[in-house]
């Protein structure tokens, strides 16, 4: 008797699939078939893509760019523009909005070392302002040239109450990795040294009722705790001493630029991270100022900030024509620290200075495409009014004292402010006490920093960036900051918690501030406000650095990017 799953009977369909196109077409589908189920693709069909074709070919990547760099540079020239897209739309107190497509600023889900893939001026009034450039805000010059590695997607997030007031966090994250380094041209010391932090970091023991280090306050306190002492023992960094002042070696220590400024003053006079050979070094740092640039180099009235981009450019092309060190990596170890809202766009002249470099930046903007999460660094904003006393001020009311529920005065420059103003500003209700600039009739019995130390809640709105000083200044006098940036990376994100002490308020939702404010429990208020003041010290300057200040919180982040690549 024939087979049962013989064809006696069929020898057309037998002679059919008997064919070797026929055979091999069947054993690439059975195969497919059980590569989808036992992988990634198979979990997501979106992703079947990536796994069968790859990137997108050179010419059609160049034609996408081609385009993209025409689209910019005609916006920029002063062509006629489309209509604003949903992130563009101006916003309206009235709720005539359409801004749900947003991408908004979200804390990184936990401290990862391999990403999961699911001139300023102080007026009389006390308040802070920042400086106008008139020439270039509101028109700048993006770089049109995208990234070959994409920046990670933020996602989307909502923030809405439940029926207790507290804030849930509605996230639908799908990240795009940023692009793993190419591997150095030769190997080094340092770079086993890397390898290994990295292995004891992945295997961080157990931190519990560490003294210093309050658990709440961090996405994982225990992984910090091993990624800081291991930073501790072992971190070198070199410091180029090429270039002259003042635009390299000459810290700006007052203002609101002052983190750059600061920064450069502690690591330049560090001696436990700086190292004199270059060949020990874990880090190299590139010692210029964002805002000496500017101040220096921009042409005002001229609209560009080319000269900027030629300087910064023809500063690497000389340190990597003397030095092998930027071309053992390309870069990737490489950092520098920029608090002006400029700092991201003089990069753009230089590819492997935008795409390698770890960048610690204020600007820390996801929708520009300049700032990679994952690898560069949200640098905080500090406003110092006094540098020979970065601590005066610090501290604020008690709890009970706090009498006003929000505060916020300053210029009404950006997309946010003007409709705070339109919403909450000219005394519409008593306890909203937003303005444009503090009236005399007020300072007269409370300045501005008063006002922050005697307010329960501080809004700090982006300007022309999304970054603010009032974020940090918030901490200072102990005030709950009210953040309102969409596509904002917070500081030291890889690390902190700041759902823990901040409330984060979508740009759509406005209209809605006081409501959202007045559903936090007094109870959940009463937790932010002393996780606010137990923060502090996670962001305060001292003339001689001390453990897990702001000095070493940014250096932690540095290092901690640079192990994550490896």
């Amino acid at each position: 008797m024939p087979h049962r799953f013989s064809l006696p009977h069929a020898p057309a369909a037998r002679k059919f699939l008997c064919r070797p196109r026929v055979v091999v077409a069947c054993a690439c589908v059975a195969a497919l078939a059980l590569f989808l189920a036992a992988s990634p693709a198979g979990e997501d069909p979106s992703r079947l893509r990536a796994y069968l074709m790859g990137p997108l070919p050179g010419g059609v990547r160049a034609r996408e760019e081609t385009v993209v760099a025409a689209a910019v540079a005609g916006s920029f020239a002063g062509a006629a523009s489309p209509s604003p897209s949903p992130a563009e739309a101006p916003l309206s107190c009235l709720g005539e909005t359409n801004l749900s497509g947003r991408i908004e600023p979200i804390p990184a889900p936990s401290m990862f070392l391999v990403p999961a893939p699911s001139p300023a001026e102080n007026f009389d009034d006390g308040s802070m302002e920042e400086p106008e450039h008139p020439e270039i805000k509101g028109n700048q010059p993006k770089d049109p040239a995208p990234f070959l590695q994409e920046p990670i997607s933020s996602g989307s997030r909502t923030m809405s109450s439940d029926v207790n007031g507290e804030h849930e966090h509605h996230m639908d994250i799908k990240p795009v990795l940023p692009r793993r380094p190419e591997a150095p041209l030769w190997s080094t010391a340092a770079d086993e040294e890397l390898i290994y932090a990295k292995k004891e970091i992945m295997n961080a023991p157990l931190t519990l009722d560490d003294p210093d280090l309050y658990a709440p306050l961090f996405q994982n306190v225990s992984v910090f705790k091993r990624s800081y002492e291991l930073m501790e023992s072992f971190l070198k960094v070199f410091i180029y001493h090429d270039g002259a002042k003042p635009i390299f070696h000459s810290p700006e220590l007052k203002g609101i630029y002052a983190s750059e400024g600061w920064f450069m003053k502690l690591m330049e006079t560090n001696q436990n991270f700086v190292v004199r050979d270059p060949n020990r070094a874990h880090l190299f740092y590139l010692p210029y100022s964002s805002r000496q640039l500017e101040h220096n180099l921009y042409v005002p009235g001229s609209n560009t900030m080319e000269p900027l981009s030629i300087f910064v450019k023809n500063y690497i092309d000389a340190i990597s024509a003397k030095y092998p060190y930027w071309n053992r990596t390309k870069g990737a170890d490489h950092f520098f620290v920029a608090c002006h809202d400029w700092g991201p766009y003089t990069t753009k002249l230089h590819d492997e200075l935008r795409k390698n470099t770890i960048k610690a930046l204020c600007n820390a903007d996801l929708s520009e495409g300049v700032f990679i999460r994952g690898k560069d660094v949200s640098l905080p904003e500090t406003f110092l009014r006094t540098p020979r006393k970065p601590l005066r001020d610090i501290g604020g009311r008690p709890v009970a004292q706090r009498t006003i529920l929000a505060f916020f005065a300053g210029q009404m420059h950006g997309r946010v402010r003007p409709v705070l103003l339109k919403c909450w500003g000219d005394d519409k209700d008593p306890d909203m006490r937003i303005y444009s600039r503090l009236p005399r009739r007020i300072t007269r019995r409370r300045n501005y920093v008063q006002h922050m130390k005697s307010s329960k809640y501080c809004i700090c709105p982006m300007g022309y960036e999304v970054n603010s000083p009032r974020i940090v200044e918030a901490i200072y006098y102990e005030c709950v900051p009210v953040i309102i940036a969409d596509n904002f990376v917070l500081p030291f994100d890889d690390a902190l918690n700041w759902t823990s002490f901040s409330v984060v308020v979508a740009e759509r939702d406005v209209p809605k501030l006081k409501e959202i404010l007045l559903a936090i429990p007094k109870s959940r208020y009463i937790t932010l406000q002393s996780n606010v003041k137990r923060v502090q010290k996670h962001f305060l300057w001292h003339p001689n650095p001390v453990k897990y200040d702001i000095f070493h919180m940014i250096l932690h982040s540095v290092w901690f990017s640079r192990v994550n690549q490896m």
